[in-house]
Parts: C-alpha cells; structure tokens; sequence
C-alpha cells in the first residue's frame, strides 16, 4: 500500500473528508489529495500532523512513504565517499530504518541543546 492509499485509507476509517483533514492539518486540499495521488509528498511536519489527526504513528504513516533516496542524498554520498560508507555501515550492522531515524533524531536533540 502506498503512502497516499494509507492517508485515504485511514482517513476513510474516521469517516473524515479530504477537506476536513487538509484543514486540520493546515494544508490545502488540492495538495493532500496530490499527496494521496503520489504526485507530491508531505514534510516531515505535515507527516507528523497527518499522523496525530489520523491516529496513527509518524513510524506507522513512514513505513508507506516509498520513494527513492532524494538527488541530494546521492549527490552527497558521491561527492564524498564516507557518507556512503557510513551509511553501508549502518545498514551492514543490521540497523532498520527505524534504528537510523532514531539515531539521526538524538544527534539532532543533542545539537539544538
């Protein structure tokens, strides 16, 4: 199941309208229903809020999120060999996604402290 499929799944189970969501998530229609569609894809922040009015976990809504790594994340590891090596590392150590997410958001807290 896509990511886009889930949100109307989901959304369809709270009996809620596209429009009543996008509101709640302060997003506008046209935009969620492009992200249901696949055509486009939700920040981080408006996965956590799409999560929270769906009643499911940010994790949960991610898992469906199948896109490819960014051009950015390969730009990177080709411009500098040892961010793809230390990537290969993590996934080598048998760290999930999940694993990585967490890791990623403690270094994040520990640098706005």
């Amino acid at each position: 199941m896509t990511l886009g499929e889930y949100i109307r799944t989901a959304r369809d189970k709270k009996d809620m309208s596209l429009r009543e969501l996008a509101e709640k998530v302060e997003c506008s229609a046209p935009f969620l229903y492009d992200i249901e569609l696949g055509r486009r894809h939700p920040s981080d922040e408006l996965f956590g809020k799409i999560a929270r009015h769906l009643g499911v976990t940010k994790d949960e809504l991610t898992k469906h999120d199948t896109r490819p790594p960014t051009k950015g994340l390969l730009s990177l590891s080709q411009s500098d060999p040892q961010y793809a090596l230390a990537f290969r590392k993590m996934i080598d150590s048998g760290m999930t996604p999940g694993d990585i997410m967490k890791a990623a958001k403690s270094v994040e807290k520990r640098a706005k402290e």
